[in-house]
């Protein structure tokens, strides 16, 4: 059994990662930034370095989810939250000892290769070309690149200390009628949607996985620990994001498909 920590638990991603290990030998600690009516949670603010050491005592993994989740936010917007509340979080690990830390990076950290209008982080152009989980990372706004400083202090503190690291590149969460909802939107581009839905049943696999997958090869040193990048969207037809490595990686097996929800 493992005790599991869950920060940004009252959020879409973070209600699914509670139920992601319920029925199971888990222990799961939801951690909100404030007090919920239908949630038994434990309140943190990240930008709190000394409480969130506390908030982590006992636990043996974090999956990191709490975030501004706007990709059209401003610098000041994301920086104390997403940037320096990424840092707080893997100082709060590694005081604990923790054993593993799953962090909830985007596709936005790799979406520049793909967008369609440079002023638009959710659209996506005609040429797409296939990213892959060990490409260099290319954000498409401010968002994306507080993803890509979360990932890289992944990198580094998995390197200096013996904790494991996954930077999970999660895609759009909705649910099945909620896409078709925003397929039939004019205002969103639909090819993006397509290739970056992440089916609720998915999202809750891959968190799991994410959380109870042996590591392996990706060593980075004889004191550090492992560090993976792996990609979280469904079995799209229209992926670009390769989940051939996160497949190998943490045998994440996605079970929907975009296509299949919006076309048949």
């Amino acid at each position: 059994m493992s005790k599991v920590a869950i920060t940004g638990a009252a959020g879409n991603v973070g209600r699914e990662a509670l139920r992601a290990f319920e029925g199971t030998d888990h222990e799961v600690t939801a951690i909100t930034h404030r007090e919920h009516d239908d949630l038994d949670s434990v309140v943190l603010d990240v930008t709190d370095a000394d409480a969130f050491v506390d908030v982590l005592s006992g636990q043996d993994v974090l999956v990191h989810l709490a975030a501004n989740p706007s990709p059209s936010a401003d610098w000041e917007g994301v920086f104390e939250t997403n940037i320096d509340g990424t840092r707080n979080a893997y100082e709060a690990a590694v005081d604990n000892d923790l054993d593993r830390v799953v962090f909830a990076s985007s596709n936005h950290a790799v979406h520049q290769y793909n967008v369609g209008d440079p002023d638009d982080p959710e659209s996506l152009t005609d040429r797409v070309r296939t990213v892959r989980p060990d490409d260099p990372t290319l954000p498409d706004s401010f968002y994306g690149v507080s993803k890509v400083s979360g990932e890289a202090l992944g990198q580094l503190y998995a390197a200096r200390h013996d904790v494991d690291v996954v930077n999970l590149r999660i895609g759009w969460l909705l649910t099945p009628d909620d896409l078709r909802e925003r397929d039939a939107d004019p205002d969103v581009d639909s090819q993006f949607l397509r290739a970056m839905w992440l089916s609720p049943r998915d999202c809750r696999a891959v968190l799991r996985d994410a959380v109870t997958a042996s590591l392996e090869g990706d060593g980075l040193g004889d004191t550090g620990g492992e560090a993976m990048t792996a990609h979280g969207v469904s079995a799209n037809d229209d992926r670009y994001l390769s989940l051939t490595e996160t497949r190998h990686a943490i045998d994440y097996r996605p079970r929907d498909n975009s296509a299949t929800e919006l076309d048949e």
